[in-house]
C-alpha cells in the first residue's frame, strides 16, 4: 500500500492475497507510528532527488516536479509521517510491472489524489481525496505500471481524467 502511507502490491498470481498480507504486516511491524517523546522517522522531512513530470488534460501539460520511488523500501515508506507538499511537487511509485496496485494512507497526514498509469504512462484509473492517516485500502481497479501521488483537489483542480497522459522518464511515451 502507499500513499503518504504504505504501498503494497500483488500481482495476479494464485499467492498474491497471501503476498499481500505478509507484505502488509511486514511493513506494519516497521512502520509503528513515532511514541511520545521520541523523534520522528528521518522519512517525515526527507526528500530524495526530483524530476519533472508532465500531465497532459483536456486544457494542456500540467508540470510538476516528483520524487520517484523505486525500491520496495522506497515504496512503503512514501510520503508517511510528512505534513506538507508544494502544489507543484508529487510522489510517484514505480511498480516496474503492471499489476493491481493496492494503496493506503496510514501515517499519512496529507489528504491526497491518487493517480495509477499504465505502462505508457496512460491514466488507467482516479482515487480523489483520500482520507489522512487512514487504513482503508485504495484499489487501482485494473492493473497499473505507477502511481502518481499529489494534494488532494489536484485531480479535479486540472481535470485529470482516465485517458489522459503523464509523461516522464518512467514512461515509455
Amino acid at each position: 500500500m502507499t500513499g503518504l502511507g504504505f504501498v503494497i502490491a500483488a500481482g495476479p498470481a494464485a499467492g498474491a492475497v497471501g503476498r499481500l498480507w505478509r507484505a502488509a504486516l511486514v511493513g506494519l511491524a516497521l512502520l509503528a507510528p513515532p511514541t511520545a517523546g521520541h523523534a520522528q522517522p528521518a522519512a517525515a522531512t526527507a526528500e530524495g532527488p526530483l524530476e519533472p513530470l508532465a500531465i497532459t488534460t483536456s486544457s494542456g501539460p500540467h508540470k510538476f516536479t516528483v520524487e520517484v520511488m523505486r525500491t520496495d523500501a522506497e515504496r512503503e515508506r512514501g510520503l508517511m509521517f510528512r505534513r506538507y507538499m508544494p502544489p507543484d511537487r508529487g510522489m510517484l511509485f514505480d511498480f516496474k510491472t503492471e499489476q493491481p496496485v493496492l494503496m493506503w494512507m496510514k501515517n499519512t497526514y496529507i489528504p491526497l489524489d491518487m493517480i495509477f498509469m499504465n505502462r505508457a504512462g496512460k491514466v488507467v484509473s482516479i482515487a480523489r481525496n483520500a482520507e489522512p492517516l487512514s487504513e482503508r485500502i485504495i484499489p487501482s481497479g485494473v492493473p497499473a505500471y505507477a502511481v502518481l501521488e499529489v494534494n488532494a483537489g489536484t485531480a479535479a483542480g486540472i481535470g485529470v481524467k482516465v485517458g489522459d497522459v503523464v509523461r516522464n522518464a518512467l514512461f515509455k511515451n
